[in-house]
């Protein structure tokens, strides 16, 4: 029921900023949760910060004092500003939406963007 669409990745040298846009459509406000995750040039996909249907938000500490989430129900979107980028934040960024109690398909896969690409070069 939820579909997630990123935007705003592009290259940036080391130092500058980045603001990354989900737009969703569908009933988001059953998750629990709707977040950002990446994936690096031969690594797993990790956590990068995530925003709770309330409004709290949470982040990985290698991201922490340098990228900012938030969300904006009026246009169903969730941001993440990222200052200060670093080479090491190079990687596909993807959006998730976390399914909470009230889908009606929850227990089942997470939903997930398309993902947008972020190199920063030094």
């Amino acid at each position: 029921q939820v579909h997630l669409v990123e935007s705003g990745g592009g290259s940036v040298q080391a130092g500058g900023s980045l603001r990354l846009s989900c737009a969703a459509s569908g009933d988001t406000t059953c998750l629990s949760a709707m977040g950002w995750y990446r994936q690096a040039p031969g690594k797993g996909r990790e956590l990068v910060a995530g925003i709770t249907n309330g409004g709290s938000a949470y982040y990985s500490d290698f991201v922490k004092g340098r990228f900012t989430i938030s969300r904006d129900d009026a246009t169903n979107t969730v941001d993440v500003q990222m200052n200060r980028l670093r080479p090491e934040d190079t990687g596909i960024y993807f959006c998730s939406g976390m399914k909470g109690p009230r889908c009606p398909d929850y227990g089942g896969s997470d939903y997930w963007g398309q993902g947008t690409q972020v190199t920063v070069f030094s």
